[in-house]
């Protein structure tokens, strides 16, 4: 398994060790693993709504059939 290092200042450190039970590189895992689906769920997110943005709406009447055989017809 690859090594992650934190860096910490003094009194952080001095608590945590006075809380020795814990075992802190659980704690770091699960806070990274949190944070990374968190910020993937972000991305996804903001994929939709940029699609959402890009796609527009066909004006009222359109028919995207009849626009394919015009296409069509003009190509034989």
């Amino acid at each position: 398994m690859p090594l992650v290092t934190v860096r910490v200042d003094e009194r952080l450190k001095r608590e945590m060790e006075r809380l020795s039970h814990i075992n802190w590189s659980e704690v770091v895992r699960k806070a990274l693993e949190r944070k990374v689906k968190e910020e993937s769920g972000r991305n996804l997110a903001e994929a939709v709504l940029l699609n959402e943005k890009l796609r527009k709406k066909a004006p009222e009447g359109w028919d995207s059939a009849e626009v394919i055989r015009a296409w069509r017809r003009r190509k034989s």
